[in-house]
């Protein structure tokens, strides 16, 4: 078979194995469903609120970038499953069993492919530079807005309080987009007054 056409078929593979990110559920569901929302949906979500948002990051992105990051970050999870970023685990050990699902996931394509992709991952989660900052600032603001208009949702279901989303996302958004991070504090302070959190 010619090369390309080897190169090609590692590629249908991939994209047929990353389609499983569909069947690993979160604990947040969409504005208007009844029904938990998945990874490849938050991963697509968070990828246009960056582009969408992406006039309002502290300094100027390589917004491409940014996008592939947000959706390549979670395909780790095909292997891992989901964990809510407020739970008590061991975050090493996480990410390591992460990259380790990376590296096999991303290890269908051909290899010069395979890896950027798995170093653009690594990027993301050592947030080392302003795009893995803006990245990871959208990753944790686009649960924070489905809670907000969900009555907090995920955070009442998961004994979730202000303290733990200010100290574990709120942070991150404010490291990544100062201004998203501003607007935040005062839609939590609202939230409060509203019984939105579980604890």
């Amino acid at each position: 078979m010619p090369a390309a056409l080897l190169a090609l078929q590692k590629q249908i593979d991939f994209i047929l194995e990353v389609d499983k990110l569909k069947t690993v559920l979160r604990k947040t569901k969409p504005v208007g469903l009844e029904r938990y929302e998945n990874s490849a949906e938050h991963s697509w979500q968070a990828a246009l609120l960056a582009l969408s948002m992406a006039e309002h990051a502290p300094v100027a992105l390589d917004i491409d970038k940014v996008i592939r990051m947000l959706l390549i970050h979670d395909l780790g999870e095909i292997d891992t499953g989901d964990v809510i970023v407020y739970a008590a685990t061991d975050n090493a050990e996480r990410e390591a069993e992460e990259l380790a699902a990376i590296r096999r996931i991303c290890g269908l394509l051909p290899q010069a492919q395979a890896a950027g992709l798995v170093a653009l991952w690594q990027e993301f989660e050592a947030r080392q530079s302003a795009e893995a900052r803006f990245a990871r600032a959208m990753d944790r603001l686009m649960p924070i807005l489905l809670n907000l208009n969900r009555q907090g949702q995920s955070w009442r279901e998961n004994g979730v309080s202000k303290q733990q989303v200010l100290s574990m996302a709120a942070s991150k958004v404010s490291d990544g987009c100062p201004l998203a991070g501003q607007w935040l504090l005062h839609a939590l302070d609202e939230a409060e007054k509203q019984g939105f959190f579980g604890a």
